[in-house]
């Protein structure tokens, strides 16, 4: 057994293929996983009202195509944010959290990201931040009802960019089902506009790390980076990461409808798998 699991965001392959055919690819590029998306299109939100029987469907197609899903990106609170203002927004958010937490049960789903926001489309607020709390709170509650971990994705917004951020929430809850998921791309431009220290900012998760999203950017731009055009040291992020006691990464890229994307899949995990690779290395011959 590999000391740890690199799995593949969704996104990062033509939207019109079947989950089938998405499986099959990233297994045949080397990886160990797939990272499902739940975003605020309705064509993804669709996905939490699935029956029985597609649900057991896609676990079929897991099983004959070698790859299972193993966490899931839920980024449609953007839309229908935890924190809102506004009453009905809060409740669709946590029907969505509901909902989420059963697929995920039902696939085998072991992580949730959180997207770190109170709100995203409205001004932030005290009155926001103490929506969030409490209904960070319950969804918490849910998620331990089925052995669901929540990791929260560290953002591009003020409101949780940084894994120090993060940690408040995380505090707060005192729970073993909530955690971080940190985007070192987001922290690695966060470190840049405080003038921080990125693996600092790390640290501050001892104990608390879920997983990474390995993630490209350049400062002030945070999606859609080609691996090694930006300004992220994965060798130097990945290393701390390992020593902290994260063996799940994800490699984190879109689609962009250019160029031969199954090569741009093949390399990505050529790339993380040798540096993972070394670090796995480095512990069996320490141990």
């Amino acid at each position: 057994m590999k000391l740890y699991t690199l799995g593949l965001y969704e996104k990062s392959m033509p939207n019109e293929l079947s989950f089938r055919e998405k499986l099959t690819y990233a297994r045949e590029a080397g990886y160990d996983f797939l990272e499902m998306s739940i975003d605020e299109t309705e064509e993804k939100l669709a996905r939490l009202d699935w029956s029985v029987e597609k649900r057991a469907s896609l676990v079929q197609d897991m099983y004959e195509a070698g790859l299972p899903i193993r966490t899931m990106c839920l980024s449609g609170h953007r839309k229908y944010p935890l924190g809102s203002s506004e009453e009905s927004v809060r409740i669709r958010g946590m029907e969505i959290m509901e909902k989420a937490i059963n697929l995920a049960d039902d696939l085998g789903i072991r992580i949730i990201m959180l997207a770190g926001y109170d709100v995203y489309y409205e001004e932030s607020s005290e009155f926001t931040k103490k929506m969030f709390e409490m209904n960070l709170r319950k969804a918490v509650d849910m998620a331990a009802s089925r052995s669901i971990l929540l990791g929260f994705e560290t953002m591009e917004t003020e409101f949780m960019n940084t894994v120090g951020k993060a940690m408040k929430y995380v505090q707060l809850m005192g729970s073993d089902y909530l955690g971080v998921y940190p985007d070192i791309g987001n922290i690695t431009n966060a470190a840049k506009q405080y003038k921080t220290d990125v693996i600092e900012d790390l640290k501050s998760g001892s104990g608390r790390l879920l997983a990474m999203h390995l993630k490209e950017t350049v400062p002030g731009k945070f999606r859609e980076i080609p691996y090694g055009s930006g300004h992220v040291n994965f060798e130097e992020a990945i290393r701390e990461a390992w020593r902290l006691g994260i063996r799940r990464y994800v490699t984190e890229f879109w689609y962009t409808g250019g160029g031969d994307w199954k090569d741009e899949l093949r390399k990505a995990n050529r790339m993380m798998t040798d540096i993972l690779g070394r670090q796995a290395k480095e512990e069996e011959h320490a141990s």
